[in-house]
């Protein structure tokens, strides 16, 4: 079979990364990678300009000519089969509700309708994406988190993500899981975050990173925070760890970046609650989701391998 390659975007509220995938094998052309921020707020054809130059620059740096597809990470609510965006309220994307984004980006790029602009949900990408970094991994149950803005969460079965059944929590999400006084991601997301560090210090702060670096200069309450983040995320996922007798458990997103502060926590009430699972922090989330978006295209030619 000739090779084939595929046009990855990982597309979050505040960036865009582009890469140029070899399907055959499922790598990354190294030199295609294209990360810019940007604010997702600005008019959609103003977001979609910086969208078609991440595109076409990773496009020209791969120095590859034809294409099979175009694979998206998207945050939600999304409609992943039919390309249309539902966000709304989430101080993202704020104009591109009921937007069609499939037909966006093909008129963009000139391409015909019935060219493949494929997506996913930005959590089982990171997770498909670990999955398929790793050939040996393709045969496991993987449980993956994103730690970031919210709380994602992806179940993976041999390279599929598993949405529905009594092994998973309902559509395979973590977020909206009831906890303690509201919902998990009030307590396990930079807003839980800084939530947690407000309430411990009295003091007003802007941002995780804030928080991060506080940390790093010893900073007790912020080292509280993160713990406390640490006991939070895993009195939300051990039983279903256990339930969905994961293989292994994968962190990511950009708080995974301060694992050295909630991972011991985290890792200590697993021991207590006698859940062995094997935890992994990713080192590199954006190609991950870029990898598992891809895997749609993947799919496509390679089903049956």
């Amino acid at each position: 079979m000739k090779n084939i390659f595929a046009i990855g975007l990982d597309i979050g509220g505040s960036h865009i990364t582009a890469g140029v995938i070899a399907v055959n094998d499922m790598k990354l052309l190294e030199p295609s990678l294209y990360k810019e921020s940007f604010d997702s707020n600005l008019k959609a054809d103003q977001v979609m300009d910086i969208w078609e130059r991440a595109i076409r620059t990773s496009w020209k740096n791969s120095g590859v000519e034809e294409f099979s597809g175009i694979s998206v990470c998207m945050p939600g609510p999304f409609d992943y089969v039919n390309g249309v965006c539902w966000i709304k309220g989430q101080t993202k994307y704020e104009h591109f509700y009921g937007l069609d984004v499939r037909k966006l980006i093909q008129d963009r790029l000139d391409l015909s309708y019935d060219f493949p602009v494929l997506f996913e949900n930005d959590a089982d990408s990171f997770g498909k994406g670990e999955v398929f970094k790793n050939m040996g991994n393709r045969s496991m149950k993987v449980m993956a988190v994103t730690l970031g803005t919210g709380l994602g969460a992806c179940f993976i079965d041999k390279g599929e993500a598993i949405t529905t059944g009594n092994k998973v929590p309902a559509d395979g999400e973590l977020y909206n899981s009831p906890y303690k006084e509201g919902i998990a991601e009030d307590y396990i997301s930079a807003r839980g975050l800084i939530a947690r560090y407000q309430q411990l210090s009295g003091c007003k702060i802007d941002s995780g990173l804030e928080i991060f670096t506080l940390a790093t200069a010893g900073d007790a309450w912020a080292i509280e925070a993160f713990r406390n983040l640490g006991e939070d995320l895993a009195a939300v996922v051990t039983p279903w760890l256990k339930i969905f007798r994961a293989d292994s458990f994968i962190i990511g997103g950009k708080i995974a970046n301060s694992s050295a502060f909630f991972l011991p926590a985290f890792e200590e009430k697993l021991k207590k609650e006698d859940c062995q699972v094997p935890v992994l922090i990713s080192s590199d989330n954006e190609i991950a989701a870029l990898l598992g978006a891809t895997t749609l295209i993947y799919k496509e030619y390679f089903a049956e391998n």
